[in-house]
């Protein structure tokens, strides 16, 4: 028996029409031509809870954690000491397109370009490599289909899905997040040093083997290793080693190809060596495995111009003097001068991770 006293049959068109009227939200869920107002209170039922969870789906999407999120990708660019010019320049695109999607607008390829360069990761989201795999695996660790994720954030199914195959839009993509990562952030930033423990020998870590032969493989054979180490695994034709009296900032380089993994306590004295080594003609390529930090104005200024970065895809597992493997704390780029882009094409094709384009 329905709850208005009146049976099934008794129920006219006109006040089937009356009942959707009176719930104008639902009707923007429908096509109206495809609904039958003669429908029976069962099917009208359902449509009009349908709406009112659409409602109540709907009003959970606050705007402000978007507004949190793009607030905290501007700080990361100013903390890099990046303008948005800089930035721009980086991924490929216009000062205007950071400045419009620092208010919000632009595409996911973009964002995505932007976070990687920044090293801008969020914690909170699902299992994945990339942000569209870790959209996917949040919304399916939710248990949430398509057609759920799209009617709670207010979108279509296939924006969803455009989402989560890495296309879309950033203002999308900020509606999704709101619903099935509400507690999404910014992961905490790396710290850019070895444990406490391990501070004695901190600069004595070794590149590992299985990543110098995709070196050698992109680059050839390395002619000189200017931070020499009796324990490095490095094979080069020349060595400088300091317990041998050598010193790679002192000594003369020379050859065709150098590697260099060097202190990283004295990261920026070795990149200015190596920087005015081969401006000078002494060496024709260099390849420097180095943390990610370019925050110094010399860096910008004076090297940057001159360098292809490659930033590598997950982390590298040293090697400790003892012979014990450990992950850098921090991420790593591969910094270039002089290199050819048949080289940088065989070191793409032989580790994971992407160049930045220079301008």
């Amino acid at each position: 028996m329905a709850e208005c006293g009146c049976s099934t049959s008794r129920r006219s068109p006109s006040h089937n029409s009356v009942a959707l009227a009176a719930a104008p939200s639902v009707m923007g869920w429908f096509d109206r031509s495809s609904i039958n107002l003669t429908a029976a209170p069962s099917q009208l039922q359902v449509m009009l809870q349908w709406g009112s969870e659409s409602r109540h789906s709907r009003s959970k999407y606050d705007p402000r954690r978007g507004w949190i999120l793009i607030g905290e990708l501007r700080s990361a660019r100013r903390s890099a000491g990046w303008s948005r010019r800089t930035l721009a320049e980086r991924i490929g695109v216009d000062a205007q397109t950071i400045k419009r999607l620092e208010n919000g607008v632009g595409s996911m390829p973009t964002l995505i370009a932007v976070m990687t360069v920044l090293d801008f990761r969020l914690t909170g989201l699902g299992p994945g490599k990339t942000l569209a795999e870790q959209l996917r695996g949040r919304r399916r660790n939710r248990s949430m289909s398509l057609n759920d994720a799209a009617l709670r954030a207010g979108l279509s199914r296939a924006t969803v899905s455009s989402l989560e195959h890495g296309g879309g839009t950033v203002t999308s993509f900020l509606r999704l997040l709101a619903v099935i990562a509400p507690g999404a952030r910014r992961r905490a930033l790396e710290r850019s040093y070895w444990g406490q423990g391990d501070k004695n020998d901190r600069d004595s870590r070794f590149t590992p083997p299985d990543f110098l032969a995709n070196i050698y493989a992109a680059f050839g054979e390395i002619d000189l290793d200017p931070c020499g180490h009796n324990l490095s695994p490095v094979v080069a034709n020349r060595r400088i080693v300091l317990d041998e009296g050598g010193d790679g900032l002192v000594d003369d380089w020379s050859g065709k190809t150098v590697f260099l993994n060097p202190p990283f306590s004295e990261l920026l004295k070795w990149l200015r060596r190596a920087y005015l080594q081969w401006q000078a003609g002494n060496v024709e390529t260099v390849i420097c495995l180095v943390p990610v930090r370019t925050d110094s104005p010399w860096f910008h200024d004076t090297l940057s111009p001159h360098a292809d970065i490659y930033l590598l895809r997950g982390r590298v597992r040293f090697v400790d003097p003892r012979g014990k493997g450990q992950h850098t704390p921090f991420s790593l780029m591969i910094l270039t001068l002089g290199a050819s882009a048949e080289q940088r094409t065989r070191l793409a094709a032989q580790i994971p991770g992407f160049w930045l384009v220079r301008s």
